[in-house]
């Protein structure tokens, strides 16, 4: 199971829109403290439309709390990353972090797990791409690379 690891998020409808990613794909959601946000909140929910109810999310009172609890390889996302997000191998139970939308993930952690930080390529002028989106980026990557284990990739389409 992929694992994807969100560090104080503040948009509620970004965090929706991952949980529903989440619920679809059979992985598990971590939320680290503070959220801006209510878990309850309206917005969280409409972006996770009645996926959200079979979300499996934990959530930490802190990132040393998340770290004593889970054990695995951890893959920092950032747009301040040296590798792709494509040139890392991702095992079936890796731990996917992300930061806060306003900050991404505090330097100093990316700097103690450089050689497992990742980035997605964009152009130079612009800071970051939407978190649900970059989420979806490499969650799909780590799915793609263990061959898209326990989901349906079989289409319904028939040829007329």
């Amino acid at each position: 199971m992929i694992n994807i690891v969100l560090i104080e998020p503040e948009i509620p409808s970004n965090t929706g829109n991952i949980g529903r990613s989440c619920v679809a794909t059979g992985s598990k959601l971590h939320l680290i403290e503070p959220l801006g946000f209510e878990v309850s909140d309206k917005q969280l929910r409409r972006a996770g439309l009645d996926y959200w109810k079979d979300a499996d999310i934990k959530i930490y009172k802190n990132l040393n709390e998340f770290i004593s609890m889970n054990k695995g390889q951890y893959i920092f996302a950032s747009t301040k990353a040296s590798k792709r997000y494509t040139d890392i191998t991702y095992s079936d139970n890796c731990y996917i972090f992300f930061g806060k939308e306003t900050k991404g993930i505090d330097e100093q952690l990316l700097k103690d797990n450089y050689e497992n930080a990742v980035r997605i390529p964009m152009l130079d002028d612009y800071r970051s791409l939407n978190l649900a989106n970059s989420v979806a980026i490499v969650l799909y990557e780590a799915l793609r690379q263990n061959d898209f284990a326990e989901l349906n990739d079989i289409g319904t389409l028939t040829k007329f």
